[in-house]
């Protein structure tokens, strides 16, 4: 496979190999495997050495030029590995064979025969990252850096390549192609300096943004340099000679604690500047230290203000640049009390003061150095996170340690291409459907297939990494109910329903519009209570889908004017099902209780004795009603009008549970009646009726429900009546009060 540019050794290609170039890969391959010389065996060292010498002892090229400078590269990523990162075996191997698998002299069978099986997956992961590498410029970092450890598999290949990024970076400072060495430190510090940062390869990180700096804006990075004044072993002294007096009275306080001091970088002095828009006089933390004291929670604060009063009489504090996160922490959860002093020198010197606790927070928890300094958080947080732990803590070799670790911090995402090269994130399983609705909703809304490498693929065709795809639309497409099942990511998920609630909205308006026509042909006018009451019998929560279906000719409008205009007249609930509606709702606190042995009534041969009954609630009949019995499943004898709107259901499907019922010669006790009255909404109307119905001998008012809408006014009135003689006198009486236009019997 032909290596791309990005990893060139950074000379014009017609440059020679300088006899300097030759000496230098011999003697820094001696240097390497002298120093590492533990980890290989005698047979080891010597092959390395041959394979990884691209001379043949004698200055002479075995190959071109590019091929020395690739292995002189490569000697130099193995030598920094070893030196700042770890001496591993198998890493190494797998740095000095590269040059060779790349240019097909080796093939990662013959390095698996040879180096073993991991050395070979190690070889196979850079060859796989490298592919898409000179990509890395042109699109998204957050979703570059994802397909680069997807691809990779092995976290160690991206160690690999933060490595070999930085060999680059100190080697391309006098190229001649300004355009290509701005973009390689572009990528460096956008994307390496990232991965590094997360990985706790601090000095590496620092490096490459220092040297990112150096390459994009080298006026600037030289001018902080020389304002700075010293070198970094002179910066380092200061700090030094800072903190010895200050460890000195703190162990005289009686604090436990570690202190750390640092010095900012040249690339984070010039983003604070351009922050906070001022000069490098007025950044007050050039010199950084931080204070971990060991202490108990409930002695945190008192501790950490403890050893800030002993700074401040020390050094003189700046009261301006005081932060005190411990008491009112971030709602990220950092907490630290940092305070400025001015030094030896007149030299600004910020100081932290934290415990391990809220030191572990900042550093493991959501306000992670990168994540506090305004980084962008994803999946592979907590999972970078453990990597760091490795790096710093393992007794046996992080890398030793790391060789079983698979990376699945991007196992639930995938990553494909436009055609034009732009680079997508979806969730794992993601189909064509997902990647048209992530470009936009309307090529998502039209989405017909794809072209995907080439080859028409289905809406449910699964997205790979690496894939590109071409999004096919139509004008005739439109979204379906079952698209929800195809797609996985929750964009799509709600473009889609967006789009139906849309597309519903706009059959529910036609379908309203239909049942107007219908009722206005009619010369009908529907409550709107009753057509809720009609949408609820039939199954419908939302007035959208009701209307939707009517639309929809799932419903036919003039079976809707019937069901309504019935329930208007009646109340279609049966009462054998126990079903109340709003109407009846109030009757339930006046339901009749069960009676034994009446005067009242006679049910079935007069014989027997001791039947239990009550009214029923649908019709509530009174004494006078033409009634008839059905016996219930309890035993108890519920007493219809013959009238009743069930009756006729009663009669058809349980005739065998009816028994005649007749009312004694007198009557009894009074009995409910719901009286439902419909009217104007004057002032007063309440009123009146009240007044109307205490006044009425022998008849009693005991509940009473009011509704009023649009200035139309409906009440339901429970009266106790003795029997039906007095119910029409009563209803005309009602019915002359001003503004009423309706009573009827329910």
């Amino acid at each position: 496979m032909k290596e791309s540019s990005k990893y060139k050794y950074p000379v014009s290609p017609e440059a020679p190999v300088s006899d300097t170039e030759t000496r230098e890969i011999r003697e820094s391959l001696r240097n390497l495997i002298r120093s590492t010389g533990h980890v290989f065996t005698p047979a080891e060292r010597r092959e390395l050495f041959d394979m990884a010498n691209p001379t043949d002892g004698g200055n002479v090229p075995l190959r071109d030029e590019h091929a020395m400078h690739t292995a002189l590269m490569s000697v130099r990523t193995a030598q920094l590995f070893a030196s700042m990162i770890e001496p591993d075996r198998n890493i190494l191997i797998t740095i000095l064979m590269m040059p060779r698998v790349r240019g097909g002299e080796l093939s990662t069978e013959q390095v698996s025969e040879r180096w073993g099986a991991d050395v070979a997956e190690l070889c196979s992961g850079l060859m796989r990252v490298s592919e898409y590498a000179g990509r890395g410029t042109a699109v998204d970092q957050d979703n570059f850096r994802g397909l680069l450890l997807s691809l990779a598999q092995d976290i160690r290949v991206i160690i690999i390549m933060i490595a070999r990024s930085l060999v680059l970076m100190r080697a391309i400072n006098h190229h001649p192609d300004q355009a290509w060495v701005r973009n390689v430190a572009f990528e460096a510090n956008c994307l390496y300096a990232q991965l590094a940062h997360r990985l706790g390869l601090y000095k590496i990180k620092g490096e490459l943004e220092d040297l990112s700096l150096k390459y994009t804006n080298r006026e600037i990075y030289t001018s902080i340099a020389r304002q700075l004044e010293a070198t970094k072993r002179e910066r380092d002294a200061y700090i030094a000679a800072f903190i010895a007096p200050v460890k000195r009275e703190l162990e005289k306080a009686g604090l436990k604690f570690t202190i750390k001091g640092r010095t900012k970088s040249i690339s984070s002095i010039w983003a604070k500047i351009r922050k906070q828009k001022v000069d490098m006089n007025h950044i007050y933390d050039l010199f950084a230290i931080r204070v971990i004291i060991d202490t108990p929670r409930e002695r945190e604060k008192s501790d950490c203000w403890l050893a800030y009063g002993i700074l401040a009489d020390m050094y003189r504090a700046n009261p301006a640049r005081m932060k005190d996160w411990i008491s009112l922490p971030k709602s990220n959860g950092y907490e630290s009390l940092h305070a400025t002093v001015m030094g030896p020198e007149s030299k600004w010197v910020e100081v932290q003061f934290r415990t391990v606790r809220m030191d572990l927070v900042a550093e493991k928890g959501l306000a992670a150095h990168w994540r506090y300094k305004g980084g962008h958080g994803d999946s592979t947080d907590q999972w970078m996170n453990n990597i760091r732990d490795i790096l710093e803590s393992a007794d046996s070799g992080p890398m030793q340690l790391m060789r079983s670790m698979k990376m699945d911090a991007y196992g639930r995402e995938v990553f494909a291409f436009t055609p034009k090269g732009d680079l997508f994130r979806l969730p794992a399983g993601g189909t064509v459907l997902d990647f048209a609705f992530h470009i936009h909703s309307n090529v998502g809304c039209r989405c017909s297939g794809a072209i995907v490498n080439d080859r028409h693929e289905k809406i449910t065709y699964k997205i790979k990494n690496g894939d590109t795809v071409e999004i096919l639309t139509s004008a005739n497409q439109v979204p379906k109910q079952d698209w929800l099942s195809i797609v996985v990511s929750t964009r799509a998920k709600n473009k889609i329903r967006q789009a139906l609630n849309e597309a519903k909205a706009q059959t529910a308006q036609l379908g309203k519009e239909m049942l107007e026509r219908r009722l206005k042909n009619r010369k009908l006018e529907l409550d709107e209570a009753i057509l809720a009451r009609y949408m609820k019998r039939e199954g419908y929560k939302f007035n959208t889908d009701f209307f939707a279906a009517i639309g929809a000719e799932q419903l036919d409008p003039n079976k809707v004017i019937s069901g309504c205009l019935e329930i208007e007249s009646h109340d279609n609930k049966p009462d054998d099902e126990n079903r109340v509606g709003a109407e009846e709702f109030t009757l339930r606190h006046d339901e009749q209780t069960e009676t034994t042995g009446s005067d009242v009534l006679v049910i079935g041969d007069k014989n027997i004795r001791g039947l239990a009954y009550k009214m029923a609630r649908c019709c509530n009949p009174i004494y006078g009603d033409k009634v008839f019995g059905f016996i219930s499943a309890d035993g108890v004898v519920k007493i219809h009008r013959t009238d009743c709107p069930n009756a006729r259901n009663i009669r058809e499907r349980y005739p065998y549970r009816l028994i005649n019922v007749e009312w004694s010669g007198a009557a009894g006790a009074l009995m409910p009646v719901t009286l439902k009255v419909l009217g104007q909404d004057d002032i007063g109307i309440v009123t009146n009726i009240t007044s109307i119905i205490s006044k009425e001998p022998g008849v009693q008012l005991r509940n009473i429900s009011i509704d009023s809408h649009d200035g139309i006014f409906r009440g339901y009135l429970i009266i106790g009546v003795p029997d039906r003689t007095s119910l029409p006198s009563l209803i005309r009486k009602i019915s002359a009060v001003k503004g009423v236009k309706e009573v009827t019997r329910s």
